[in-house]
């Protein structure tokens, strides 16, 4: 038995046990050295640490709830906790107020308080987590606390994360994400920012602006997964480390042939001013020797997928016919995953076909899709509400999407279902200390 790190572990106990007697909270800020070794510590040889009190010690400290509902039989599908918590979404009194620009302007302001009242984790939980660096691109506009919630829930030092703020945010909300980014050391904004408009071009500029800065950056990252603000991870990092280990150099991203009717996206010029609008003039066919497909703007690919985008004189030619395409982000990512020479990607074949479902990159339920799972619907009606067809999660849906096999699913909102939010949260951060139920 590792005697130095049980000294360090009852160390940090009694520590612990001071400062709460004095309705401190401490959270090591000074010697997450010590900490960093105790955890991986038990990462190596879980019997060094005696009777799991260092486990006890992180979790109490680095627990985000003061009071929650329910959250464990809310996630096991109980439905008398479920109906609660709904009837608490709809009860205007117990509603919680999003907390405003304004709020995370005056608490970034000492960035220490600000990491500590988070509580986020400013250490990697593992050898395996910081030797396997993801990179992120996160294309926000609005919900600054949806967007902070996010990022400290899939927060860990050995990762980069680049934040596209659509340039016709309000300023309040700029100078809150600048603020937030200015906290750590591999947050940070991208380089140049679009004027993100619906269903146009300006949606895949942002992340291939955040692509290429993210290749600048130092940390030699592994994966890239882009995001939205209304998004949320349904695994741990090291659970979206395992599963992106597993797919051994491979991108995973949905990639099915076109409809008729989304055909006729690439076959007419569009032209942006407030919004798109499609015209009578003809494009000529696409720059490339494979069929077009379809998909949907989010992904995970390998670093080497996106040095090629831009390395590639044929990728670059494509991306710039599909400039004046109506949502492109709907196929130009499924197309390049279909090119044999863009490496990660799957050959042509229809024995390739991709839906999001088999996809690991993100969970979204449509409405006109949803129903009784026994009589053949892909998944389960949406207990919370719908947005442009898309299922706003409810608390009900937890259970459900805890058991599917993607890292990440849209769409969540602090305004819909608080509930839903925190219980996802307060989940992944047990499962993140306590190393349970990883695959």
């Amino acid at each position: 038995m590792n005697m130095r790190r049980i000294v360090k572990c009852r160390l940090m106990w009694a520590l612990t046990t001071v400062t709460a007697l004095t309705g401190l909270v401490f959270l090591f800020i000074g010697n997450f050295q010590s900490c960093e070794d105790v955890m991986l510590g038990i990462e190596e040889n879980l019997e060094d640490v005696s009777d799991g009190r260092c486990l006890d010690v992180f979790y109490r400290t680095l627990h985000l709830s003061a009071q929650e509902p329910d959250c464990s039989r809310i996630i096991t599908g109980d439905q008398t906790a479920v109906e609660e918590a709904l009837l608490n979404s709809l009860d205007v009194s117990r509603t919680k107020n999003p907390l405003t620009e304004t709020h995370h302007l005056n608490l970034t302001k000492d960035c220490v308080a600000f990491i500590r009242e988070r509580k986020y984790l400013t250490f990697s939980l593992s050898k395996e987590e910081k030797n396997f660096p993801i990179s992120y691109s996160i294309v926000i506009h609005e919900k600054i606390e949806m967007f902070e919630r996010l990022l400290r829930t899939i927060y860990s030092p050995q990762n980069v994360y680049c934040i596209h703020v659509d340039r016709k945010a309000p300023d309040s909300f700029h100078l809150a994400v600048r603020a937030i980014t200015a906290c750590f050391h591999n947050v940070f904004i991208a380089s140049k920012l679009e004027n993100v408009i619906y269903a146009t071009w300006s949606r895949v500029q942002a992340d291939l602006n955040c692509m290429e800065d993210l290749l600048q950056s130092p940390v030699k990252w592994k994966y890239f997964i882009n995001l939205c603000g209304l998004d949320f991870p349904i695994k741990t990092n090291a659970e979206i480390v395992r599963n992106l280990m597993v797919l051994n150099g491979k991108n995973s991203m949905e990639s099915e042939l076109p409809s008729e009717s989304k055909k006729q996206r690439w076959l007419f010029h569009h032209e942006v001013k407030n919004q798109i609008s499609r015209t009578a003039e003809k494009k000529s066919s696409p720059p490339i020797s494979t069929p077009m497909f379809t998909g949907n703007a989010y992904f995970v690919a390998t670093r080497e997928f996106v040095n090629h985008l831009f390395e590639s004189p044929e990728i670059q030619k494509f991306l710039k016919w599909a400039e004046d395409t109506y949502s492109p982000d709907e196929h130009v990512w499924a197309t390049l995953q279909r090119i044999p020479t863009v490496p990660g990607s799957n050959p042509p074949n229809s024995k390739y076909q991709t839906s999001d479902m088999a996809a690991i990159a993100r969970l979204v339920k449509w409405s006109y899709l949803e129903g009784d799972i026994n009589r053949g619907a892909p998944y389960p009606k949406c207990t919370g509400t719908h947005r442009r067809a898309v299922c706003i999660y409810g608390s009900g849906d937890l259970h459900w999407i805890l058991q599917q096999h993607h890292l990440f699913a849209n769409k969540f909102d602090s305004a819909v279902d608080n509930t839903a939010l925190q219980c996802l949260e307060e989940h992944l951060r047990f499962k993140a200390i306590y190393r349970k139920g990883l695959m």
